[in-house]
């Protein structure tokens, strides 16, 4: 259904470094940043990029939005977690932990980027 999912950065450096270190406990490889100045991370499921907004106004993050990506473990949750607090984050939500819904049972963690947007790696148990 998704081919990309693209997010506005106010500086692109800063949140390339938190991309990468986030994504890179999840088992991909850095971003390349294009010459227009846009970061992409490349998989077989699909593409993330981080950008300046092309109208030059300041990125802003989508009010009851999240973006989430999936985690292989417990412990995978835990260090993209801990990676995204090192490298410019903001810790959002409850703590990473158990939530369920029902007889369904996730392994969750919340991270605000430097941008302000919300993500969350997810582990179905």
């Amino acid at each position: 259904m998704f081919s990309h999912i693209m997010l506005g950065a106010n500086d692109v450096q800063v949140s390339k470094t938190f991309y990468d270190a986030i994504f890179k406990t999840l088992g991909c490889n850095e971003g390349f940043v294009d010459p227009k100045g846009r970061c992409f991370y490349r998989t077989d499921t699909g593409t993330f990029a981080i950008t300046k907004p092309i109208n030059g106004e300041a990125a802003t993050h989508g009010n009851g939005s999240t973006i989430g990506f999936s985690a292989t473990s417990e412990d995978m949750v835990n260090a993209w977690h801990e990676a995204g607090i090192k490298n410019g984050g903001t810790t959002c939500e409850d703590a990473p932990g158990i939530r369920s819904l029902g007889s369904i049972q996730l392994y969750l963690a919340y991270l605000r980027d430097p941008s302000g947007n919300k993500l969350c790696a997810m582990y179905r148990l």
